[in-house]
């Protein structure tokens, strides 16, 4: 058999294809539950090498349940990764993963932030990309205001009503507040409540960066493709923000 150029291009495209499978669910519950798959794979090609007939037969049904059930247990990743077809994202190269044309004021959001965290005031920042949040601003009071560090600080003070919800930018204004976010069924480290969750929630459903802003320490978090990256400085921040403003590809 000889090997030609097109076979040489169907080895890129699926070796691609699984590599952006990968860094879509690392990170998420999906990585446990492939070492569970892969281990279920492994034990079955021992059991048949070693001729464990029962054991054999246990696993193949085990497969037979588990393909079932998978999208059932693999949809928000799913959902996510035919978004993204949908969006024509899947090939990174093709397409910017930044904050799309709009202008967001960051130095007015990054000194909100910082101010927010050194009151240890918790917050909730989503910042929209390519894919729209109409079912989001739904679920908040729609606003249509200009960003600034003083309208952010106002909105989060604990005693406001908008205090435990989301404010959700779009097209350089503050367009909702008081926002309800879906919360992830990942499993997160300890000591991260409902803000982290439900951060880590709509970046994995969405596009969108969102940052949030801890009650209990002030830590500053950012939440991406379902990752979240905690203990940011201002500095750091803006090096975030700036990264993802200029349409590069999620790390």
């Amino acid at each position: 058999m000889i090997f030609t150029l097109r076979d040489a291009i169907d080895i890129l495209i699926v070796a691609y294809v699984i590599y952006r499978v990968i860094r879509s669910i690392q990170g998420t519950r999906a990585t446990t539950l492939v070492k569970g798959l892969a281990a279920i794979f492994v034990g079955s090609v021992l059991a048949r090498a070693l001729s464990l007939r029962t054991v054999s037969w246990l696993l193949d049904h085990a497969t037979t349940l588990i393909l079932v059930a998978l999208p059932v247990v693999f949809y928000p990743e799913l959902r996510r990764g035919l978004e993204q077809i949908g969006r024509g994202q899947i090939f990174g190269w093709m397409g910017g993963r930044g904050l799309g044309q709009d202008v967001f004021d960051l130095e007015a959001i990054i000194r909100a932030v910082g101010r927010l965290s050194a009151k240890r005031i918790g917050a909730l920042i989503v910042l929209q990309r390519q894919e729209g949040l109409h079912e989001f601003l739904e679920t908040g009071v729609k606003l249509d205001a200009l960003i600034s560090t003083e309208l952010v600080l106002n909105i989060f003070e604990p005693k406001s009503p908008l205090h435990d919800g989301a404010i959700i930018l779009s097209g350089g204004r503050i367009v909702s507040a008081g926002s309800v976010l879906p919360l992830t069924d990942s499993p997160l480290s300890g000591g991260l409540g409902t803000r982290h969750r439900a951060a880590v929630g709509m970046s994995e459903q969405t596009d969108a960066v969102v940052i949030v802003v801890s009650e209990e320490t002030g830590t500053i978090s950012l939440a991406v493709g379902g990752h979240l990256r905690r203990y940011l400085t201002e500095a750091r921040l803006r090096e975030q923000l700036q990264f993802y403003w200029r349409g590069s590809e999620t790390r």
